[in-house]
C-alpha cells in the first residue's frame, strides 16, 4: 500500500545526507520531521482501522462457525426424525457455511498479517522520529557553527584583499597629510601673533626712548 511504501522511504532515509544535499539544513531538517509525524499520525490511524477491521472478521468467522454447528445439529435432528429430507436441506446448508469458513479463515490470516505490518512500520517510523528528533538539534547547531566559520572566513579573506590594505594605507596618509597641515596652520596663527607682539613692544620702546631723550634736552 502506498502508505508503507512512503513510511519505508522515510525509515530508509539517512538523514544526514538530507542535510548535505539541502540548500537550506534548517528547513529540509524540520520538513523532515514534520512528514515523519505526519505518516505517524497516518499509520497510527491505519492501526487502529485495520485491528477493527480484524476483530469484525473475527466475529463473523465465529458467527458462521456457530452456524455450521447449528445446521449440523439440525441435521443430526432430521436423521433422528427420520426426515432425510430435512437432513439433505441441512448438511447442504452446513456445507455452505463451511466454505464461507474457509473464506473467512483467510481473510482473517490476511488481515492479521497486514495488522503487523502496519505495527512493524509504526514501530520503526517511531524509532526513526526519536532519532530524527534527537539528531535535529545537534545538526542544526552543527550547521550553525559551520556558516559562522565560513562566515569569519570569508571576512578575514576580505580583509587580506590587497585593494582594500592599499585603500586603507591612502586612508591612513591623507589623515596623517591632514593633520600635518592643520598643524603646520596653527604654528603659522602661532608666528603671527607672536609677531604683533613684538612689533607693539618695540613700538613701545621707540616711544619710550623718545620721551627719555627730550627729557634730557629739554624739550
Amino acid at each position: 500500500m502506498a502508505l508503507l511504501e512512503r513510511v519505508s522511504t522515510l525509515v530508509r532515509a539517512n538523514l544526514n545526507d538530507l542535510i548535505d544535499k539541502a540548500e537550506e539544513p534548517e528547513k529540509m531538517i524540520k520538513q523532515v520531521i514534520l512528514d515523519m509525524q505526519n505518516q505517524l499520525l497516518q499509520v497510527k490511524t491505519q492501526v487502529a482501522i485495520a485491528i477493527a477491521d480484524q476483530h469484525l472478521l473475527e466475529k463473523k468467522q465465529k458467527e458462521n462457525e456457530d452456524k455450521v454447528a447449528e445446521w449440523m445439529r439440525k441435521a443430526e435432528l432430521s436423521v433422528d426424525k427420520k426426515q432425510d429430507d430435512l437432513a439433505r436441506a441441512s448438511l447442504q446448508r452446513v456445507e455452505s457455511y463451511r466454505e464461507m469458513s474457509d473464506s473467512f479463515k483467510q481473510q482473517v490470516f490476511d488481515q492479521k498479517a497486514q495488522v503487523e505490518n502496519l505495527k512493524s512500520a509504526l514501530r520503526q517510523l517511531e524509532q526513526k522520529l526519536t532519532e530524527a528528533q534527537t539528531k535535529a538539534d545537534l545538526l542544526i547547531a552543527q550547521h550553525r557553527r559551520a556558516r559562522a566559520v565560513g562566515k569569519a572566513s570569508d571576512a578575514r579573506l576580505a580583509m587580506g584583499d590587497g585593494s582594500k590594505a592599499a585603500a586603507f594605507d591612502r586612508m591612513k596618509r591623507k589623515v596623517a597629510h591632514s593633520e600635518a597641515v592643520g598643524q603646520a596652520k596653527s604654528e603659522i596663527a602661532g608666528d603671527n601673533m607672536e609677531d604683533r607682539l613684538a612689533a607693539l613692544e618695540k613700538e613701545d620702546r621707540i616711544e619710550q626712548l623718545l620721551a627719555e631723550l627730550k627729557g634730557k634736552r629739554g624739550a
